[in-house]
């Protein structure tokens, strides 16, 4: 069984069945997305070194290959530097945010249930996301994917995939390093079809969906009519633990 199946996107409709390191590769990959794509503070920062090892550590692939390559930047920028283009890449850009509900819903009442729902699929699950960010947020949601599997964990991931698209596309627009996170997380998800790229395209033209009123019940998170969203300020890193087990060994090699 090959060792790079767990890292590259299966074809449309085919099962794919993961040996016990396959998936132990494919969970330390998705909590290394989930950091990344974290709000780099300073003690995020102080990580850069133990991230770029375990990056450098996971087996050749094209989402390995997009991580290497991020690392290496996000490595070498100065922290004041990598603080502001975070906040001018995901903050300030509402193509860009990593609220992944809004692509689906935009700012109505349909969003308000989506959170709720998905709050209830973490906690169907065993898992408390209550670390100070809203569900969908994407760094949670890659935990949850990380902690739960690729049946029930990564089944979020699958239903926003239009949104990470649009993501991706925003990112690439700008110009930033990001872009190639974002590109490795696709690679991970079932290729995107026809209808999905002709509803990306929809919505860069147009937008979400638009409704200033009726986002309970998460009415006093931050959320705003359009024109006016901003996202709630980032949550603190959930900084990877000390690998123990099977992976370690291997990252240590």
């Amino acid at each position: 069984m090959s060792a790079l199946r767990t890292l590259i996107r299966p074809a449309a409709g085919r099962r794919v069945h993961l040996s016990p390191k396959e998936t132990a590769q494919r969970t330390l990959l998705l909590r290394l997305l989930s950091l990344l794509f974290q709000y780099p503070d300073a003690e995020l920062a102080a990580e850069r070194p133990a991230l770029t090892k375990a990056v450098n550590a996971l087996p050749p692939s094209p989402a390995n290959e997009e991580l290497v390559s991020f690392t290496t930047w996000f490595a070498a920028q100065p922290a004041e530097a990598l603080e502001s283009h975070y906040v001018e890449v995901f903050d300030l850009r509402r193509k860009s945010s990593l609220y992944l509900t809004y692509y689906l819903h935009g700012d109505t009442r349909r969003r308000g249930m989506a959170l709720l729902t998905l709050a209830q699929t973490y906690r169907a699950a065993g898992w408390s996301a209550d670390g100070g960010e809203l569900p969908d947020h994407l760094p949670v949601v890659l935990e949850f994917a990380a902690l739960a599997g690729p049946r029930t964990g990564e089944a979020p991931l699958r239903r926003h995939r239009r949104g990470l698209e649009l993501i991706h596309r925003a990112l690439s627009d700008v110009r930033s390093p990001y872009s190639g996170l974002m590109a490795a997380l696709l690679s991970l998800l079932p290729p995107a079809s026809a209808a999905d790229l002709e509803a990306v395209a929809k919505l860069a033209a147009e937008g979400p969906p638009a409704e200033d009123v009726g986002l309970d019940p998460y009415s006093g998170t931050g959320f705003a009519p359009p024109g006016t969203f901003v996202p709630p300020p980032p949550a603190q890193p959930t900084l990877m633990p000390p690998l123990t087990g099977p992976m370690d060994s291997e990252i240590r090699r």
